[in-house]
């Protein structure tokens, strides 16, 4: 058998367990020009252009989207034909650094484990500065409980759009496939908005991610209910069924399956009153009625354990049929 070096780097099952390594060790690459910042200045930069020329309805949102998916995705291929015309080895390096960069995991961890730690001493003033760092949502009505609650649900909410979602893309797709996800993603956190001012703009990407997450959504609720069941403290069959009856109650639905099924996890009451901008954003609870509402110190190291778990679950399934798919010859000689 004559196994390339080559072949094996650039198979997706390999590239796929070096980002999430990467990811898990050194968590996301911070410096100026991060492509998701990027994508959110070139965002601002298409929406500002875009309402000046009077295109700030339906159509205009529209003009965004495909404008940014399709300008992105070209120029990313540019840069990957560019650095191959040289090696090989440099356009690798350019999907690498592109799939790191849009992977999660890491990061999400290592902010839920900063408010833990707070918690842990009681500070309510720094419990409340990291929860910030997790949430868009008014913190200065929370207390322990209430910050405690608050990551839980990030860790649930960001573990389809950080970790699953992307996977999900860049095994049907690859690298670009995960681009074109986070495009869509961060295109609704920034302009998804059922406010006045995005109604109507914001309602393509809006649609768009609630398509391109729907799938992954699933697939989140059915790995964060089989990693529970790995737990004595969890409860995998209530997370399969809080998830499936409780994850419509959030406007965004998609996010409803993850939160729902780590509220049945731990056997907790999630979300509640939500305060955005000094107004009651929501005020709906996820869970069963008996259960507590407040999260501690350890509902925020469970949850992180499941999240982890669950991520080995689903990316160890994938990287499994990718390297089936593509090195069944050489099983076969």
């Amino acid at each position: 058998m004559n196994f390339d070096l080559v072949e094996l780097l650039t198979h997706h099952a390999f590239m796929l367990l070096l980002i999430l390594g990467l990811d898990l060790f050194f968590g996301d690459p911070i410096y100026r020009f991060h492509p998701v910042r990027l994508i959110g200045s070139l965002i601002s930069l298409h929406e500002s252009g875009l309402r000046y020329s009077g295109l700030n309805g339906k159509f205009g949102g529209i003009l965004l989207s495909l404008l940014l998916i399709l300008s992105t995705l070209l120029f990313s291929i540019a840069i990957f034909k560019f650095l191959e015309y040289f090696h090989w080895s440099l356009s690798w390096l350019w999907y690498i650094f592109l799939g790191w960069s849009f992977i999660a995991l890491g990061d999400l961890l290592k902010h839920a484990r900063q408010v833990a730690t707070a918690m842990e001493k009681k500070d309510l003033s720094l419990s409340k500065i990291t929860v910030g760092k997790l949430v868009g949502r008014d913190t200065n009505l929370m207390d322990l409980p209430a910050c405690g609650r608050a990551t839980v649900e990030s860790v649930g909410e960001n573990f389809n759009d950080g970790v699953i979602a992307p996977i999900f893309y860049f095994c049907l797709f690859g690298i670009p496939g995960i681009l074109v996800y986070k495009v869509v993603n961060t295109l609704d956190s920034m302009v998804g908005y059922r406010n006045e001012q995005y109604k109507d703009f914001g309602w393509c990407s809006a649609k768009l991610d609630d398509l391109m997450s729907f799938i992954p959504a699933l697939i989140s609720w059915l790995v964060l209910s089989g990693a529970a069941f790995f737990y004595p403290q969890l409860s995998g069959s209530n997370a399969l069924k809080i998830g499936w009856r409780d994850h419509f109650k959030l406007p965004s639905f998609n996010a409803g399956w993850c939160e729902a099924t780590v509220a049945g996890a731990l056997k907790i009451k999630l979300c509640g009153p939500i305060w955005r901008d000094g107004r009651l954003a929501h005020n709906v609870w996820l869970g069963r009625q008996g259960d507590r509402e407040g999260a501690t110190v350890k509902d925020i190291k469970l949850v992180n354990s499941l999240a982890l778990i669950a991520s080995l679950i689903g990316s160890g399934f994938i990287i499994f049929i990718l390297c089936f798919y593509k090195f069944l010859p050489f099983f076969r000689l």
